[in-house]
């Protein structure tokens, strides 16, 4: 019988960091990939929604922090209808249709561009680059902008897909991305426009991203070990 605070680890009294840290760990400890469950990968996130909330009580449920077959009844692991982070304030709507056009970060690095520099775009379709690392697509309605991804048969950097880690983080360079409110990156990050693809949906009908943003200094506590992407280019 564990209370949120019991399934992350941490004192009732435990202050913002100390959560969002143990919060960390316990989400790579329980990751399938990494010797967990997906049922104690999804009641860490619950536990951890249920804290934000602030109505985490000192009681639980009846599976453990161990991977049981359920999570505890007061802790729901899905979220029905998430709220979403809109720039305007306006009600989230995203567009029926959102013309994406992406630069692979290992691209811009390798030809020393800037990540700042107004022509970056405009050097990536000169510099003939193949469709790994640069090019364009269009994300439907309702889709993420990770899931329009894999459905044109791209393999885009994640693991968690539920806003835990940063490993599918993009910078948005030009347009707008909304995602779920609870996810992982601080607000600092938010400002710097970074995104996280899993659940992120385009909410202007054009799109400039720079994605497998991941490798920079600042995201590197909050990503998950490798997953597809660094799998599937481990050659490259």
């Amino acid at each position: 019988m564990e209370s949120p605070f019991d399934v992350l680890g941490v004192d009732e009294d435990a202050d913002d960091g100390e959560i969002q840290r143990a919060y960390r760990e316990r989400m790579k400890d329980a990751h399938p990939d990494q010797g967990g469950s997906a049922a104690e990968f999804q009641l860490v996130r619950a536990a951890y929604e249920k804290i934000l909330a602030g109505d985490a009580e000192a009681h639980g449920g009846d599976a453990d922090a161990h991977g049981g077959d359920a999570a505890p009844a007061d802790v729901e692991p899905d979220v029905e209808t998430p709220s979403y982070d809109v720039d305007s304030g306006e009600a989230f709507t995203p567009w029926s249709e959102s013309h994406v056009e992406y630069v692979n970060y290992a691209a811009v690095d390798d030809h020393g561009w800037r990540l700042d520099d107004d022509d970056l775009f405009a050097k990536a379709e000169r510099a003939d680059l193949d469709p790994v690392n640069y090019g364009e697509f269009v994300v439907g309605a309702g889709e993420s902008l990770l899931e329009a991804a894999e459905d044109r048969g791209f393999a885009w950097p994640y693991a968690c897909r539920g806003g835990a880690c940063a490993n599918c983080a993009v910078l948005v360079v030009e347009g707008a991305l909304s995602q779920p409110t609870d996810h992982i990156l601080p607000p600092e990050m938010v400002d710097r426009d970074l995104r996280l693809s899993c659940n992120a949906v385009p909410t202007t009908e054009t799109l400039r991203v720079v994605y497998n943003v991941k490798h920079l200094p600042d995201l590197e506590e909050l990503r998950l070990p490798p997953y597809p992407f660094e799998l599937a280019h481990a050659d490259d």
